[in-house]
């Protein structure tokens, strides 16, 4: 089986310092948590950006400032922007990181309910133009689905040439709105993508460690961090990122899968050009 990539969702555009008091905010903060959760074992930081207050952004000066920030602690971490941003947010918002030429961003396919009265726009005519500027400038989409249609969606407008293949995808799972976190439903969405893709999982909350084990298991790889999760264990605060990734890279040892640096993880989703 091969190497597990372990990614850092650090921070997110919704959790604040509320629900947690080390979420990182400023660009120093990002950095921090970034260097912590690479040391520990990912080799992907997926990456929302904040201003100094809390408040999400997708400015391309602000997602600058941080991954140089990042890139100046860990040079060959590998750094996927967010192309989702906050709910809300235009197109021409969400797209900024990608003009600083990442390896990956993330490419949501499919409208998604958040709670409440959010809802998370992504129409057809969205993926399209944003799988279209990702292929223009060589980068390599992080596919993030919340359903089964959205894997269907995602395999329709590969066919008409909006997304190449090897794809990589992303299982979002227990959101409100969205697939629910159970191995019945992974073993289900894994089962639908195609031959020779990968994909990586992110469990949400107290779905995050089950559904890492599970993905750890299937060959699949694990998403961790405070985007998706603040807690150790239940009511125990993570004190940073790294302790959630530490927890990963134990549990993966203990289902003996190995970790992947960056280098491996290029090499295991085609990023080395």
């Amino acid at each position: 089986m091969e190497k597990l990539i372990i990614t850092a969702a650090i921070c997110g555009a919704e959790v604040t310092k509320e629900n947690n008091p080390s979420v990182p905010y400023t660009v120093k903060e990002i950095g921090e948590e970034a260097e912590k959760a690479y040391k520990a074992g990912a080799s992907i930081i997926h990456l929302h950006v904040r201003e100094d207050d809390g408040m999400p952004t997708q400015s391309k000066d602000r997602f600058k400032a941080c991954i140089d920030e990042i890139k100046r602690r860990c040079p060959d971490v590998i750094i996927q922007p967010s192309t989702g941003g906050a709910v809300g947010m235009s197109n021409e918002e969400r797209l900024q990181p990608i003009y600083l030429n990442p390896e990956m961003a993330t490419l949501d396919c499919g409208t998604c309910n958040f709670g409440g009265d959010e809802i998370f726009v992504n129409t057809e005519n969205t993926i399209k133009e944003f799988g279209e500027k990702m292929i223009e400038l060589g980068i390599k989409p992080e596919i993030e689905v919340f359903d089964k249609g959205m894997v269907d969606m995602a395999l329709r407008l590969a066919k008409k040439g909006y997304m190449k293949s090897p794809m990589h995808f992303n299982f979002v799972m227990g959101v409100n709105g969205g697939i629910s976190a159970t191995p019945r439903d992974l073993v289900f969405m894994a089962g639908s993508i195609p031959e020779g893709s990968t994909f990586t999982v992110s469990g949400i909350g107290r779905h995050q460690f089950p559904m890492a084990a599970v993905s750890i298991i299937m060959g699949g790889h694990v998403r961790v961090g405070y985007e998706d999760n603040v807690y150790l264990s239940k009511g125990v605060l993570a004190k940073s990122n790294s302790e959630l990734v530490e927890k990963a890279v134990k549990l993966a040892k203990e289902l003996g899968r190995e970790i992947a640096s960056p280098a491996e993880a290029r090499q295991i989703l085609g990023l080395n050009k």
